[in-house]
């Protein structure tokens, strides 16, 4: 299991467009994906789930991945949340 924090730094947090790139990312790995707000865990392949965080600018989640590919997971998932969801 690996597990990280980090920072929604963009102004809309996990809305929309964000919401949907982060579950994007997340169902690209066969592990299985963790997002924590708070004291409540979400499904990160869920799309009802990361919207239903509420996660906004400010707020720390904590990414959890096991599996084959948790490194991988939550290394992508961070460094999408990090550039503020600007894909290259």
């Amino acid at each position: 299991m690996i597990k990280s924090e980090v920072k929604i730094t963009n102004k809309t947090g996990l809305h929309a467009r964000p919401a949907s790139l982060f579950v994007s990312e997340s169902s690209k790995y066969k592990s299985e994906i963790k997002a924590i707000n708070g004291d409540k865990e979400y499904n990160a392949k869920s799309i009802m789930g990361i919207l239903s965080m509420g996660a906004v600018e400010g707020d720390i989640i904590t990414i959890i991945a096991e599996g084959s590919d948790e490194k991988e997971a939550v290394e992508g998932l961070v460094k999408l949340i990090e550039s503020n969801f600007n894909q290259a």
